[in-house]
């Protein structure tokens, strides 16, 4: 088996949300919870960076600033010794560089980002359309099961693709958007919820639900 989980929301804060309390700039809170199209959502945070001046490494200094979501890294420990784990996500290496480093540097696939001699945002290039679900389809053209978690629209074609889907601490609006997926809202429950969907792949043993 091998288990997918979206980054930012599942396993660390969401890095926009951050800049945004760092910077006072109220607009940089919309994420893929609010907005289901990533190419609108990230065209919108890049007028806002340019109008505000907002360089790279000022987002590098809060990323820096960050940590994992407590029990994320022991909730991925538990994970990854029952199964083989890719992150997968719509950020991009450099804003996940120090976040790997503090889980223990797991799997990722991402995106990349343009950035001109000032250090300035100008675009980004999406690694594939579809990233999410089409790395899961190929992992399942591949023999494997898969079993996906995360918390935005961004994820549902993930969660559909995969042999089972989980939410963890999804918004409202996606919640009943997508009743066909389960709701976890703590480390446990994402436990219980990836044995239940392991197909016997993982135990639940004595020490799985600690």
């Amino acid at each position: 088996m091998i288990a997918c989980l979206d980054l930012e929301g599942v396993l660390v804060p969401e890095i926009w949300i951050n800049v945004a309390e760092r910077t006072g700039i109220e607009a940089l809170r919309r994420t893929t919870r609010d907005e289901p199209d990533y190419d609108t959502l990230m065209q919108f945070r890049l007028g806002i960076l340019d109008e505000h001046g907002i360089s790279l490494g000022q987002i590098q200094d809060v990323i820096d600033g960050m940590g994992p979501l407590p029990g994320a890294a022991e909730f991925l420990d538990w994970l990854r010794a029952r199964a083989q784990v890719i992150i997968l996500s719509d950020t991009f290496y450099p804003f996940a560089a120090p976040l790997m480093r503090q889980l223990g540097y797991p799997c990722l696939f991402c995106h990349e980002l343009e950035v001109n001699s000032e250090d300035r945002i100008t675009g980004y290039k999406l690694r594939i359309d579809d990233g999410k679900r089409r790395a899961v389809r190929a992992l399942r053209e591949l023999n494997f099961r898969v079993v996906a978690s995360g918390d935005s629209y961004n994820d549902t074609t993930m969660l559909g693709e995969a042999d089972a889907g989980i939410l963890f601490c999804p918004p409202q609006n996606v919640i009943e958007e997508f009743p066909q997926y389960p709701v976890t809202r703590d480390y446990d429950e994402l436990r219980r919820a990836f044995i239940e969907a392991s197909g016997g792949e993982i135990v639940a043993d004595g020490s799985s639900l600690a």
